[in-house]
């Protein structure tokens, strides 16, 4: 019984941070009306792979944006103050 719970609650939560994530990363793909009608498909095609493997990408992201802050903390914390 707390097993199917547990995979009912990981089911959820899931789809849960797919569509927020999914919705978020549509804002951005609508918002840009300077791509061509072949990088929007490509970009449909991008945006169903990422909202599918976002347990994958989103780490790897987040690890990328460490690494640019740990690259330019000088000049952000420049920008700062």
């Amino acid at each position: 019984m707390l097993h199917l719970l547990l995979t009912y609650l990981g089911i959820v939560v899931y789809l849960a941070f797919a569509w927020c994530l999914f919705s978020q990363w549509l804002f951005f793909l609508t918002s840009d009306k300077e791509m061509s009608l072949e990088q929007r498909y490509l970009s449909w095609i991008i945006l169903v792979l990422i909202t599918i493997f976002w347990p994958i990408i989103v780490p790897f992201a987040y690890l990328e944006l460490l690494k640019f802050h740990r690259k330019y903390n000088k000049e952000i914390d420049l920008l700062k103050n």
